[in-house]
């Protein structure tokens, strides 16, 4: 399973829209081949912040994701909304029973 982690904090003002956009963006993910879970969360400390969570299959539907161009165009708009550049990481990870 891969895991992706990303955030970026809202130009003051900029938080509706903002929302508005990664909710779209999250909505669209889901139904995508390969994705477990995708979501955007806002940090209790800063409201501006919105942290995202996802999970895909493999590398193999990670990149398809990132093909799809309402992806990238999504990546494009948040980088005009962020106060600095949004963070992005990718993880190779297992899930254990506890």
């Amino acid at each position: 399973m891969i895991l992706v982690t990303g955030s970026f904090v809202a130009q003051p003002g900029r938080l509706a829209e903002a929302l508005g956009l990664s909710l779209e963006h999250v909505r669209r993910s889901r139904l995508e081949a390969g994705c477990i879970s995708h979501a955007v969360h806002q940090d209790a400390e800063d409201p501006c912040h919105l942290v995202f969570v996802e999970q895909w299959v493999d590398r193999q539907a990670l990149r398809a994701h990132f093909a799809v161009p309402a992806s990238r165009g999504f990546v494009r708009a948040v980088a005009g909304l962020a106060v600095s550049a949004p963070t992005l990481a990718v993880y190779d990870a297992a899930q254990i029973e506890v």
